[in-house]
């Protein structure tokens, strides 16, 4: 039997080597026998590059907006179609502006090849960007909310499962199993705890271990068992990273790190990284509703000179037509080459009202994408506001305290010293060694099951059958305490660290006086221009006015045949160009306005635009008014009510920023009634609207500009009439010249 069994196992074997050779010979030849694979046509065998190559479109969801959906062809200048005007107010552009923009809009951008919304998307202002960053979560971007999380309670857990199976030589190791015995062991761990940052520093955690361990070991009492415990720690700084200030600016610091690293952004440091961000969105609001006071006011110019080029025109066309009268019937005046020259004027006035209509057309266009509106909607966009003409004349003093007071850059530098100020803080105190105090408690257990009843008549073994009785009755404890202490010798990182954040505060300084001086400067200019504006409108006025007398007589001389035509179409032209200087530099003035509150500071109050941030946790409120109660019972004071009592305000900046005008007594001086005789006097234009801007500030010392109660308002210009209509009628009462007999006398020098 034997020997067969040997013989079959042999021919097994034999077997086997056949079959692996067969496999490895059928492999070789079927290397040999590979068929050729044919295909029917010719392949291309170079696809692949077209569709590696091939531009891909993202499948994106992304709602078209509707002012691009339904918006309709834009105007164009031959077109004869009638719109309906839309008369709007600047209040009304302002809140159109702030309600469909959500990413802040800039003049400069428009039509040009390095328009931010393209090239740089995600560097753009929005509404969004404050939240973005006080969600951040990346170091050196982190909000307030990654910050606090520092002092989250953290949970940790672990289970392990383990087995094994030895074979044993040695009677002890085997814990008197024989030798050559099998030793088996399976264990079990399991680990749960919680840790905590504290706001002064400390750590605190609490753990469950529990050690599971069985064993063929004749020697063990008991051969299964638990062996836990239950495990307190706490750890202070004293030293390096202690307090609640520098947790506050630099978080909670890493004991178990062996030396000190850098300044960390703590909740501190995150909140004025969002202070500096509202900032910087403010700003951009700012500069956005700047943008669309211009484009508002050049629009409104833009009708104006519309209205004056078409009033030159229909001038040329009437005097054309009598010119050409005059020459059919053979009259004095009608000769040909007069005619020549009537044709040609009419035609230079007609080139010069097409200008300035596509002029309007694409300040309309502007303002429309100011205002997120679409390109043409079936309406016109026209200004119903009148331009200021009232003389404003603001106090230096006043108006540079508000400069330095509001100005958002000057605020957004401040916050920027205080922040290095506090790293600097808190890099002063990592400059000191590290000295922590540590301790622990825990109580052990011991038991074969994890949760039981004691047997008495097993004896000792009986009294350990739960491991969680033993470890609650507390008859088994440990504790530990004492001192860790870390010290780079010399600290020469600590302090290099240190004399950064110095150099860092100084240069922020000497950055902020710098910018104080800037803004000085600034406002200086705007002050000679706010002046200059205002003469040369006082000076365009007269100009007008002349102007409008000039072409009065020579239309009668003309007429009565003392003057030639020449003179006449030289005076028609004198006139609209007088009429648009005027009006330029009267909505100069209006800018220069709108400038002096942009130097201030004071821009977004005075279009009445207002930011503010959204509410806080009701976690939050909670928090801070306990904090009020701890803070406002702590005052003994007889004379104050301590439940009344407020702490003082964080940020004195925005404490100090409103800065009441000096002698405002409720109506502001420029509506004071006008001083009779005053000189340079500019009357008002009728306004179409209500007039938001009124003044800078309440320190207007010469209110002489108003016009006194009947004085004689602009009478209207009346133009020839003609059958060649334009497109679009001007908007708001004609831009007409006075019909005043007193002249604008300049001052006396």
């Amino acid at each position: 039997m034997s020997i067969w069994g040997k013989h079959s196992r042999k021919q097994r074997w034999n077997q086997f080597v056949s079959l692996m050779l067969t496999a490895s010979l059928s492999v070789g030849c079927s290397g040999k026998r590979e068929k050729k694979l044919s295909y029917i046509g010719n392949a291309d065998l170079k696809y692949y590059e077209d569709v590696a190559l091939k531009l891909e479109y993202p499948d994106v969801e992304a709602p078209i907006p509707e002012a691009v959906a339904n918006s309709q062809a834009p105007r164009l200048l031959g077109d004869r179609s009638q719109d309906e005007f839309w008369d709007m107010t600047l209040a009304e552009a302002i809140h159109l502006a702030l309600a469909n923009n959500k990413v802040v809009r800039t003049r400069n951008d428009f039509l040009s090849t390095g328009n931010q919304l393209y090239t740089n998307a995600d560097g753009i202002q929005s509404v969004y960007d404050p939240a973005i960053r006080e969600s951040g979560v990346l170091f050196g971007a982190r909000g307030v909310e990654s910050a606090l999380s520092a002092f989250d309670t953290t949970f940790t857990t672990n289970l392990m499962f383990n087995q094994n199976s030895s074979i044993q030589n040695n009677l002890f190791a085997a814990g008197g199993l024989p030798s050559g015995s099998v030793l088996d062991q399976n264990t079990a761990t399991f680990a749960a705890g919680l840790q905590k940052n504290m706001a002064y520093g400390a750590q605190v955690g609490v753990s469950q271990n529990i050690n599971y361990f069985e064993s063929n070991q004749p020697i063990l009492l008991i051969p299964s068992s638990y062996n836990s415990n239950l495990l307190f720690n706490y750890t202070q700084p004293l030293w390096a990273g202690a307090g609640t200030d520098f947790t506050r600016i630099a978080g909670p610091l890493n004991t178990s790190i062996t030396g000190l690293s850098g300044v960390n952004q703590g909740v501190m440091i995150a909140r004025l990284n969002t202070d500096m961000s509202l900032v910087d969105f403010e700003i951009q609001v700012r500069n956005s509703l700047r943008d669309l006071e211009d484009i508002y006011w050049e629009l409104y110019l833009a009708y104006r000179s519309y209205d004056s080029q078409q009033v030159a025109r229909e001038s040329a066309l009437q005097t054309w037509k009598e010119v050409k009268a005059k020459m059919d019937i053979g009259g004095k005046g009608g000769g040909a080459a007069d005619e020549a020259q009537a044709r040609e004027a009419y035609f230079s006035a007609r080139s010069s009202a097409e200008d300035a209509l596509q002029n309007l057309y694409t300040l309309e266009i502007q303002l429309r994408r100011m205002c997120g509106l679409s390109a043409n909607d079936g309406r016109i966009i026209r200004p119903a506001d009148e331009p200021i003409s009232a003389e404003i004349t603001p106090e230096w003093h006043i108006c540079l305290a508000e400069a330095l007071t509001r100005r958002e850059e000057l605020r957004r530098q401040k916050w920027n010293i205080k922040s290095y100020e506090l790293q600097l803080s808190a890099a002063k105190n990592l400059a000191n060694p590290q000295l922590n105090f540590v301790s622990s408690y825990q109580l052990n257990g011991f038991g074969q099951y994890l949760f039981n009843q004691n047997d008495p008549t097993l004896g000792r073994a009986g009294e350990l059958q739960s491991m969680y009785r033993t470890q609650f009755a507390g008859g088994q404890t440990g504790w530990g305490a004492g001192f860790q202490f870390n010290m780079p010798l010399g600290l020469r990182n600590a302090l290099a660290q240190v004399r950064n954040y110095e150099l860092r505060v100084a240069k922020a300084r000497e950055v902020l006086g710098q910018q104080e001086l800037e803004v000085h400067h600034e406002l200086a200019q705007s002050f000679q221009n706010l002046a200059w504006r205002y003469k040369t409108a006082q000076t365009n006025f007269n100009r007008r006015r002349a102007a409008v007398r000039q072409l009065e007589a020579l239309e009668a001389e003309y007429k009565a045949g003392t003057k030639t035509l020449d003179l006449l179409l030289q005076a028609q032209t004198r006139l609209a160009t007088a009429e648009t200087a005027y009006y330029t530099s009267l909505v100069n003035y209006n800018k220069a306005l709108s400038d002096l509150h942009f130097r201030k500071g004071t821009l977004l109050e005075n279009d009445n635009v207002h930011l503010s941030e959204g509410l806080w946790t009701p976690e939050a409120y909670k928090d801070a008014l306990r904090r009020a109660w701890a803070r406002s019972h702590a005052m003994n004071t007889p004379a104050i009510d301590p439940v009344q009592h407020m702490p003082d305000p964080v940020d004195r900046d925005d404490a100090d920023a409103q800065v009441p005008p000096s002698g405002a007594t409720g109506q502001p001086d420029f509506l004071a009634p006008p001083v009779p005789g005053g000189e340079n006097t500019m009357p008002q234009e009728a306004p179409l609207g209500p007039q938001p801007h009124q003044a800078v500030d309440g320190n207007v010392t010469n209110a002489s500009e108003l016009p006194a109660t009947g004085e004689e308002q602009p009478a209207a210009y009346d133009a020839p009439a003609t059958t060649d209509t334009p497109a679009i009628l001007p908007a708001g009462p004609p831009a007409d010249p006075p019909a005043s007999t007193e002249e604008l006398l300049p001052p006396a020098e």
